[in-house]
């Protein structure tokens, strides 16, 4: 018999260095109600034009019966509250934003999975940077979702195998050692890029929506192109911290500049007026004030 691991569960109100400590130990944690029903409905009301307008998959690991919508930050300003909410941008802080100078948005969408959509293959996320093989314990992503209906293991809630994230790059993970992330609707599914994960089979009547915000390390291509996504007229509307979380920051202190050494930051708030060249950067992200 397979021995299973729990997730590690929480309040909003619980320490954060509880929540962080349960993903240094198990790469992932549930915070319950960590949003109010009426923060989702926001951001699903403002978004389901642009859901009802989605293609489903085009193959298994998408999803046949899955519509995946982004462009979160230019097509929902509600989305924003999660992108920058305190206890994602904290977590980020104490784990991949030690390893670098700054970290950014990855990838922002929604996670429709309807009715009969089969498991999904077990991976990793970061797999996405060309199978990279990181080295384990080195963290470059942290991912989150919010919980936009009560989730289930009948409708499909991820499937997570905690611990996994200390595991040979090699090993992929068996169905029979995952365990289900239920959690009602407001609640958020934190877990580092390492670990093995895959949305669960929905065998319910319903669809299971998530919506799906990730973070990676600056240096690092992000997975939903964000200046195309959000494009510099979008991202003119967006606060200063928000664009730089986005990606108009420099990434390090020769990564990502524009023009006469100019920060990317300006071409969409022309009046900071920063000075150019390669000094270090100043801080891309809300949540390192906190530090």
């Amino acid at each position: 018999m397979v021995e299973q691991m729990t997730i590690q569960r929480f309040a909003p109100t619980d320490p954060i260095e509880a929540v962080v400590a349960a993903i240094s130990d198990d790469g992932v944690a549930v915070v319950e109600r960590a949003v109010t029903a009426d923060t989702i409905d926001a951001v699903l009301a403002e978004m389901q034009p642009y859901l009802d307008a989605t293609p489903t998959g085009l193959d298994d690991f998408t999803g046949r019966r899955t519509r995946r919508t982004g462009s979160l930050l230019a097509r929902s300003s509600a989305s924003h509250d999660l992108a920058q909410h305190p206890l994602a941008l904290g977590v980020c802080d104490r784990t991949i934003g030690e390893n670098a100078t700054s970290y950014q948005l990855h990838v922002t969408q929604i996670i429709d999975i309807g009715p009969g959509e089969p498991a999904q293959m077990l991976h990793r996320d970061q797999w996405a940077w060309d199978f990279f093989p990181f080295p384990q314990g080195f963290e470059v992503e942290i991912s989150t979702i919010w919980a936009g209906v009560d989730i289930t293991e009948d409708n499909g809630a991820t499937r997570v195998i905690p611990g996994s994230h200390r595991w040979d790059p090699e090993r992929k993970g068996r169905p029979a050692e995952t365990v289900p992330a239920e959690m009602p609707k407001g609640s958020v599914l934190i877990y580092t890029g390492s670990v093995v994960h895959g949305a669960g089979e929905n065998r319910s009547t319903e669809r299971r929506t998530g919506i799906n915000i990730d973070y990676c390390l600056s240096w690092l291509r992000q997975e939903e192109n964000q200046y195309l996504a959000c494009p510099p007229d979008a991202a003119r509307d967006l606060p200063i911290e928000l664009a730089r979380l986005a990606g108009y920051a420099r990434g390090a202190i020769a990564l990502g500049y524009y023009g006469d050494t100019r920060d990317p930051i300006e071409a969409v708030h022309p009046d900071l007026h920063l000075a150019h060249g390669f000094a270090p950067p100043p801080p891309s992200t809300p949540g390192e004030v906190a530090r």
